[in-house]
């Protein structure tokens, strides 16, 4: 070997074993030696299950893709504010699962995923409508849409029987039913409170009466108007003469332990506490039922929750993220999952939403026809940030507790308007 060869061979070697030393004084492995690790952070779950199968897919992901995926889930109320400290701080997980207009909220912090959407959109039969408005933004998709959660009326059918009712079919029906309910010792049940179930109740009762809270131009506050002044006296009434004041503090577990109670006749509610009975082997699981959300002068509306997935722009594992979406929507892994939720969660693709499930079981055959009459809140206008900062800050529940406890409907209402402007101005801060 040449001397100049040699030379230039010791010191690579010299080098390469001074390296080695280091990694075994840091106890780690070389980086081109780890395993890459994709973080999600996710939510805790209404039917546990639903988690439990998640976690087997990331499982089942890491050792196809050789990394190693963590699901960490909080109580979705949480969320909020620790999704707003990683945007701030730039740091923490790569993908996380959005709630409503997240998106919008965070959109210039999150990587673009347009060609996961259109090749996923295409495989499934395309997307609801109402679940894609909530992730493209003007900027691409920032977004997945992932599941939605229908919000159907649950009663207990025993209670309704006893007082010779059969289930609301309008907001209306449900006022006048609900007071002979109460007088009976069966009170119905719509949360007042910083809760999302309380979210979905009022954006659905509003359409139904022809309110809004913004314009179609999603730059002028309506909720200060005739419309809305009557769905807040309908609250008012609903709540002095069908209600017990517990509505006001609730959580969003709250309903749900208020109609397993068996004192509870009716709760606007996804099909949780059915499953929470079924799953707990307990006897009131007969008794409850399900039927589509209320209608109203202005037809029937619903704002179901549309949970979304979204990757971080700070993440260094964009790639490995679309890979992980992906591998969650084939067809037998999405399918496991809407089985493990026993229809909690709802497919945003066409082509999945036809599924055994919810033809097995009479009480879960109405909940595909939610996706008929759903909006993203905000409607009549696009989801923006400002639609999910009026979320996060509970305007709308706030104005209606207002309204209850004695404050005039109209003064409610002109606070309420001044915090929708700000919301639209983006004054309002989230989390």
């Amino acid at each position: 070997m040449p001397d100049t060869s040699r030379r230039a061979f010791l010191r690579v070697a010299s080098g390469a074993t001074a390296g080695m030393a280091s990694w075994v004084a840091l106890g780690r492995a070389p980086a081109f030696a780890q395993k890459r690790e994709l973080t999600f952070f996710s939510w805790n779950h209404f039917v546990p299950a639903s988690d439990d199968e998640l976690r087997k897919q990331a499982e089942a992901f890491s050792k196809l893709a050789n990394c190693t995926v963590r699901v960490d889930t909080v109580a979705h109320l949480q969320m909020p504010a620790k999704l707003a400290a990683e945007a701030q701080s730039q740091s923490g997980h790569d993908m996380f699962r959005s709630a409503g207009a997240d998106p919008f909220l965070y959109e210039n912090q999150l990587a673009n995923i347009d060609d996961v959407v259109e090749k996923v959109g295409k495989q499934g039969g395309g997307w609801y409508s109402f679940a894609a408005e909530m992730m493209r933004t003007k900027s691409g998709w920032k977004g997945v849409p992932w599941f939605w959660v229908s919000f159907p009326g649950t009663y207990n059918m025993a209670h309704f029987k006893k007082a010779g009712l059969e289930h609301p079919k309008t907001w209306d029906e449900l006022l006048h039913h609900g007071k002979l309910l109460k007088k009976q010792g069966n009170p119905v049940g719509i949360p007042i409170s910083h809760c999302s179930d309380a979210h979905s109740t009022y954006w659905s009762v509003a359409w139904s009466f022809g309110a809004k809270v913004i314009e179609a131009d999603g730059k002028t506050p309506a909720v200060n108007s005739d419309k809305t002044e009557r769905v807040v006296e309908w609250y008012k009434e609903l709540y002095k003469d069908a209600m017990e004041p517990e509505v006001l503090s609730w959580d969003d577990a709250g309903n749900n332990r208020f109609i397993l109670s068996g004192k509870g006749s009716w709760i606007h509610n996804p099909v949780s506490p059915y499953n929470a009975a079924l799953a707990n082997k307990q006897p009131i699981a007969d008794d409850i039922n399900h039927h589509n959300s209320p209608a109203g002068p202005a037809g029937a509306h619903s704002a179901p929750p549309i949970l979304g997935m979204s990757i971080w722009k700070f993440s260094k594992n964009i790639e490995l993220a679309k890979e992980f979406i992906q591998f969650l929507f084939r067809k037998e892994n999405f399918d496991a999952w809407i089985v493990a939720s026993n229809a909690f969660n709802h497919p945003p693709l066409k082509n999945l939403a036809d599924h055994p499930i919810w033809a097995r079981n009479p009480k879960f055959a109405m909940l595909p026809k939610e996706a008929e009459f759903a909006h993203p809140r905000g409607w009549p206008a696009k989801p923006s940030d400002a639609v999910q900062r009026i979320d996060d800050n509970y305007i709308l529940a706030d104005m209606v507790a207002k309204a209850v406890n004695g404050m005039p409907t109209r003064r409610a209402m002109a606070w309420a308007e001044e915090q929708v402007a700000n919301a639209l101005k983006g004054q309002l801060k989230v989390g």
